[in-house]
């Protein structure tokens, strides 16, 4: 036999145990459907006799992602700050990288800059930043002066836009964003449909399922959301990785893709949010984010920002 049609039965001999590998794995999976959507749950799922139902209810309503961030306001911390500024081929073109420390004291928060090195046109020449994309950083991570009487109750999580004009509109969109994926939130133009995953409208836009792993030594359930093929201009969240302890249900780590284009202006956004405790309060540890966006009468923006943070106090 000549050697290419040796190679042509092995290589059909590999696809046909992959295709009975698949097959096999797709008759144990079982899909059910919740709210109109369908749900495809792993084996190692069916056999903790999940209710499912009761799980994605949770999901639904699930504030402790924002309020993980909310405990920062009421916590002294460290944190390792990293900004990064590149051209369309990636290339960078400024950075900003230091080390704060966040001070707590009299119920009022302050920061301190421990050490910094910045290097392109991170700063104008007013030392204010020069990108639109490290003005989000700051609002997020670094505090101006003192801030008193905050606390980490979320009350109503409804956000609103009333008072955003201009380019602090379209920032205080892309932190709604952040903070509460998949939810509707209400004042975004043109999006407000397109960002809550679980309602009837978009049943048929996502492929949902549920499976069990290990995420840093936390035994976790992971529930994904992936729009399916045909339906990308219908959403917002593109894809939403989260894993829950499987004791309590607190998220332990998110990875999640935003994109959106409305003509005046579009984003194109991929975070990765891991959680740690502290005594019993549930904070982030390590923000990455990598995306680009475009605001009319502005550059586009390409940026790669890391957040590291460690000593709570």
């Amino acid at each position: 036999m000549k050697v290419s049609h040796l190679l042509k039965a092995f290589c059909s001999i590999i696809l046909f145990c992959i295709c009975i590998t698949v097959c096999a794995q797709q008759k144990n999976d079982t899909i059910i459907v919740v709210n109109n959507h369908y749900v495809t749950l792993s084996p190692v799922v069916i056999d903790t006799k999940l209710n499912v139902p009761v799980f994605i209810q949770k999901v639904k309503s699930d504030t402790s992602f924002y309020k993980a961030f909310k405990n920062l306001r009421i916590l002294g911390y460290s944190a390792i700050n990293d900004i990064r500024m590149q051209d369309k081929n990636k290339k960078q073109i400024a950075y900003l990288h230091s080390k704060t420390k966040q001070i707590r004291e009299s119920n009022c928060r302050s920061m301190k800059t421990m050490e910094e090195e910045h290097s392109g046109d991170i700063y104008n020449e007013q030392h204010q930043y020069n990108y639109y994309t490290a003005q989000l950083y700051a609002s997020l991570f670094f505090t101006q002066g003192k801030v008193c009487n905050e606390t980490n109750t979320i009350g109503n999580t409804q956000f609103s836009l009333n008072d955003k004009k201009g380019m602090d509109k379209h920032k205080e969109q892309l932190k709604m964003l952040f903070f509460n994926p998949g939810k509707k939130i209400n004042g975004l133009p043109f999006m407000s449909n397109k960002t809550a995953i679980f309602d009837e409208g978009l049943a048929n836009a996502y492929d949902m399922s549920i499976s069990m792993e290990e995420y840093n030594k936390t035994s976790c359930y992971v529930f994904k959301q992936k729009v399916k093929p045909g339906f990308e201009d219908d959403v917002i969240v593109d894809e939403m990785t989260t894993w829950f302890n499987d004791n309590n249900f607190e998220i332990v780590a998110r990875n999640y893709s935003l994109s959106f284009n409305a003509g005046v202006y579009d984003f194109n956004v991929n975070m990765e949010v891991q959680m740690t405790k502290f005594k019993e309060l549930n904070v982030p540890s390590l923000i990455r984010y990598n995306g680009n966006w475009k605001a009319i009468f502005k550059k586009r923006e390409r940026g790669v920002f890391t957040a590291t943070l460690f000593d709570f106090e």
